[in-house]
């Protein structure tokens, strides 16, 4: 299976957060293009609906909306009870949602702002994680993806992202790795990313190639995307933990 191959997702039940617009929408209009049963959540729920409205149009895949901010714990409870009544399993978990905080400077946010960032980012991750496990432990194959950062790389200086989104991610990479190795004898698969900041490009266009691309060009969401897509289409023998991408 190469990179530019399509997964089947028929049949599986794929959750993104954080898909109220950007990645997690590409994720979400991706995984019903290929079968999935999809429900998806952002802080507003009319941004959610928006893009599950678009998935049904796009594909005709069943999509759910949800609000869940990622920060609060009952509205994490919430939503993943709100699933359980929908379906009886998870087969693909996407972490996707947290929320970015700019500046380099300690004083470039307000502490409600940098509480909020951890809680999303770290917090939200691990919260989501637990409350959704007793639905991936449903599946014959489950898979958690986590989309982190370049940020959460040893000495890496090269993002003008606040302190408390460094920490953040910091904090998300450390529970992706311990729950990888925790999980592992269960079969759920635990994948992370590490992407540099990446452009919108053209997620969705069936026509764009991967020949067209080159060193020189900036990392894309296809790109991305395609990295989460390859993972979770292994075999199950196949654990990749992490994707770690080069930057110029």
């Amino acid at each position: 299976m190469s990179l530019t191959d399509p997964t089947d997702l028929t049949g599986k039940s794929v959750v993104v957060t954080g898909a109220g617009r950007g990645f997690g929408r590409a994720l979400a209009l991706n995984a019903g293009r290929l079968g999935a049963r999809v429900f998806v959540s952002a802080r507003s729920l009319a941004a959610a609906q928006r893009v599950a409205d678009e998935v049904a149009a796009d594909s005709g895949a069943r999509a759910d909306a949800f609000d869940c901010d990622l920060a609060d714990p009952v509205s994490v409870r919430t939503f993943a009870g709100a699933v359980s009544t929908r379906t009886d399993r998870v087969d693909v978990l996407i972490n996707n949602g947290a929320r970015y905080l700019e500046g380099p400077d300690l004083w470039d946010a307000d502490d409600d702002a940098i509480t909020d960032t951890i809680a999303s980012g770290a917090t939200g991750t691990l919260l989501t994680v637990k409350h959704f496990l007793p639905l991936l432990r449903a599946s014959p194959g489950a898979d958690v993806v986590n989309l982190v950062s370049s940020a959460a790389e040893p000495r890496n200086h090269r993002s003008q992202a606040h302190p408390a989104f460094y920490a953040a991610k910091a904090a998300q990479a450390g529970f992706a790795d311990i729950l990888s190795e925790r999980l592992r004898p269960e079969g759920i698969r635990v994948i992370s990313l590490y992407p540099p900041d990446f452009t919108d490009g053209d997620p969705l266009d069936s026509t764009w190639e991967h020949a067209s691309r080159t060193a020189d060009d900036p990392l894309t969401t296809r790109s991305v995307l395609d990295c989460v897509l390859f993972a979770i289409g292994q075999s199950r023998d196949c654990f990749i933990r992490s994707f770690h991408f080069e930057q110029l």
